[in-house]
């Protein structure tokens, strides 16, 4: 029986053959996404020449230890693809997204991407989206304000409010960005465009890890082998 890092090298193995020489590629963040970069760093010794731009602090450290080419997005503004981990993936590829931290970066890079390849092992494979914790970025001025429109937002849509601060340790936790992140436990969120549009109009929200309408194809491993998933 193959085990959790198992399935995700298949996975990001399947993903690399979609990458072609010259490419500009979103790298994304979480352990998924190094397992893709380990690979890609291998094929990069090969030969194949790509330049990538990472989604996070962390990532852009582990190509530059591996010998990726990487640039900023300043850089390179417009993509070919993003290749990215997932927490939840639905059946119409919408994701959550943002349990590594890097939900803001990520959404920027894969909205900066012609296409979006999701990779994981097959369990985050979901019929709703929720189990996982809807991770939200917010500014830190107003955080209590931020926290209690966002429960109240929750509440009109028949949500539960438990909402919670993000913690490394006895501190906040601090998005690459300098923003703080609050996980909304829903348990199931049945409309989740209707969710990300409230989110959005609460002005100290920054991002939220609701990706809707950005992934094509997705890429789950399990121990039946690999599926390959594609936007309706």
């Amino acid at each position: 029986m193959a085990d959790a890092a198992e399935l995700k090298t298949m996975a990001a193995r399947a993903a690399l053959e979609r990458v072609e020489t010259g490419m500009k590629l979103g790298i994304g963040t979480g352990s998924t996404a190094e397992a893709f970069v380990k690979l890609l760093a291998e094929k990069v010794k090969a030969g194949l020449s790509i330049t990538g731009v990472a989604t996070s602090d962390r990532t852009e450290k582990l190509c530059r230890a591996l010998g990726v080419p990487t640039a900023t997005l300043e850089q390179l503004p417009m993509l070919d693809l993003t290749i990215d981990g997932a927490d939840e993936v639905d059946g119409q590829l919408r994701l959550i997204k943002g349990g590594g931290g890097a939900l803001l970066r990520e959404k920027i890079v894969a909205t900066a991407s012609k296409r979006m390849i999701v990779i994981a092992d097959a369990t985050k494979k979901v019929d709703t989206l929720g189990a996982f914790p809807l991770p939200i970025e917010i500014n830190g001025f107003g955080m209590m304000a931020t926290y209690l429109a966002i429960r109240g937002a929750a509440g009109r849509l028949g949500l539960p409010d438990t909402v919670t601060l993000r913690r490394a340790g006895e501190s906040p936790f601090i998005t690459d960005s300098g923003h703080l992140i609050l996980d909304a436990s829903f348990g199931r969120i049945p409309e989740p465009e209707a969710l990300s549009r409230a989110l959005h109009d609460i002005p100290g929200v920054v991002e939220h890890g609701l990706f809707l309408g950005i992934a094509q194809e997705a890429i789950l491993a399990g121990e039946d082998g690999v599926e390959t998933m594609v936007a309706p």
